[in-house]
């Protein structure tokens, strides 16, 4: 069980680190977790800690009550958010929430993410929810967030960034850098007179027998 657990704490602090160097994060902002393998435990990053620079003595692992379990540092404000998904989603094992400027962008001006322009969206992600505002680290903003978790894979939090869910770490991570991808390239084409949606045909194909294809290119190198 060590093993695992500091393999995913490893696989925390990589995640964290390429989240900042992509400019998904900047200074303490955002959070990322990963549940533990048979266990009723979560991994955490902590609160007011740069993500570029952690350490794998920084994790802190909780119970999903929030309840410190082991680690040296206060877990982020925001570990409510991630407790109350994985009680709502058996399914889900890593949790990313992260503040990218599109995508946020799109979240502070309360426009949603959903049109079906853009194939790996549609295969990788699926319907991208908006979830209204709450005051971050609020148990108010937690049940939100599950409510929303329940049918989505990726969320905007309204006037606050996005969260990504995943069966892996990799996973989650990487949803979040396509949904960044696919806020650019709806404002661009918004720019450029307007986004040309795909039809719904073409938008069930992809979602049928082309997303399978996209799950696994991007999941190939999960944990």
């Amino acid at each position: 069980m060590k093993q695992t657990v500091d393999k995913l704490k490893a696989k925390i602090v990589e995640i964290s680190r390429r989240l900042y160097q992509r400019g998904l994060v900047a200074g303490a902002g955002g959070n990322v977790s990963v549940r533990i393998p048979d266990s009723s435990c979560i991994l955490v990053t902590p609160s007011g800690v740069c993500k570029g620079y952690l350490n794998l003595s920084d994790i802190i692992k909780v119970d999903l009550d929030g309840k410190i379990i082991e680690g040296r540092l206060k877990p982020t404000s925001e570990t409510p958010m991630h407790t109350e998904i994985y009680k709502v989603r058996r399914d889900v094992n890593a949790v990313v929430h992260a503040h990218p400027p599109f995508s946020t962008g799109f979240a502070c001006a309360r426009v949603p993410l959903n049109s079906p322009i853009f194939p790996e969206v549609i295969a990788m992600i699926g319907e991208v929810a908006m979830v209204e505002y709450a005051t971050p680290g609020t148990k108010e903003l937690a049940m939100k967030v599950a409510e929303a978790a329940r049918n989505h894979d990726a969320l905007l939090l309204a006037n606050h960034g996005t969260i990504t869910l995943g069966a892996s770490l990799e996973q989650a991570y990487q949803r979040t850098e396509v949904l960044e991808e696919f806020a650019k390239i709806l404002l661009v084409s918004t720019l450029l007179g307007g986004p040309k949606p795909l039809s719904s045909e073409e938008v069930r194909r992809i979602r049928g027998l082309d997303a399978e294809k996209y799950r696994l290119e991007y999941v190939k190198h999960a944990d």
